[in-house]
């Protein structure tokens, strides 16, 4: 058996250098040896074994031992989703090996009424058609619990889809939280139910609104008058229409003609 032995530079006081590997060489056959290698049962191969009464009686001379750490995380404003915060050596330790660090990703939760994209906020509002033309007032919750009242003059009307910016009410800029991103909001038309007023009030209100563009009805056989119809997506029956009529006199015309018989009749 050959026995090796790491030797350290430095002397530990109370600390024992020791072997930590063991080699051994088995013959077998004429000339032939295996060679074989076991990690030392005593020193578990780091090649030092601390005397029992020298021990430390919290790590038991492994130099190392768990423990809970409370790592307070700051997290400044305007910081984006997925930016890390590090906590330089805070990571696990071993020794002579330098401790790694402890990195917090940020992970952002989702809100019921505002979309962040960058420094900017995104939300939606519907509006009754009265409001898109006449002008309305309505109250926004900020983030900060402050409450934004949010005008707009009548006669400058919102249309579907319009998106207006109220500036400087986003998000604040990371390490310049003074500044701050803009606030969008994307405008949805609640129109009026069918038959909400009489057709006296509806020609009324006609006379109020943008006249109608011109129309001439054609003249001839070729002109029909067609009326629409509530179109459901999911109403397979709402636009099969003349396509099942025709399909009907195709079926009924094949199944009229004469029939194939069997050769052997």
């Amino acid at each position: 058996m050959i026995l090796i032995c790491q030797m350290s530079k430095s002397f530990i006081s109370n600390v024992n250098i020791h072997l930590f590997l063991q080699v051994t060489y088995r013959q077998i056959a004429l000339g032939m040896a295996q060679q074989t290698q076991s990690r030392c049962p005593e020193c578990q191969g780091e090649g030092e074994i601390i005397k029992e009464k020298d021990r430390c009686t919290t790590c038991k001379g492994k130099k190392v031992c768990n423990e809970s750490k409370i790592l307070e995380v700051h997290v400044d404003k305007g910081m984006r989703e997925n930016q890390k915060i590090f906590f330089r050596g805070e990571g696990d330790q071993q020794p002579d090996v330098e401790p790694g660090d402890v990195v917090i990703i940020l992970q952002q939760k989702p809100h019921d009424v505002f979309q962040r994209n960058g420094d900017d906020l995104h939300l939606k509002h519907t509006i009754s058609l009265t409001e898109a033309l006449c002008g309305f007032t309505f109250i926004v919750r900020h983030l900060d619990g402050r409450d934004i009242v949010v005008k707009h003059p009548p006669g400058d009307v919102i249309k579907p889809g319009d998106v207006k910016a109220v500036i400087g009410e986003g998000m604040p800029i990371y390490k310049n939280p003074f500044e701050k991103g803009n606030m969008y909001i994307s405008f949805n038309i609640k129109f009026p139910e069918n038959h909400f007023t009489t057709e006296e009030n509806l020609k009324l209100i006609e006379t109020l609104l943008p006249p109608r563009p011109s129309f001439e009805m054609p003249q001839g056989e070729q002109v029909e008058e067609v009326d629409l119809q509530d179109f459901d997506p999911n109403d397979r029956s709402s636009y099969s229409g003349r396509g099942e009529a025709y399909a009907s006199d195709d079926e009924e015309h094949f199944h009229g003609g004469p029939g194939i018989q069997c050769a052997n009749q």
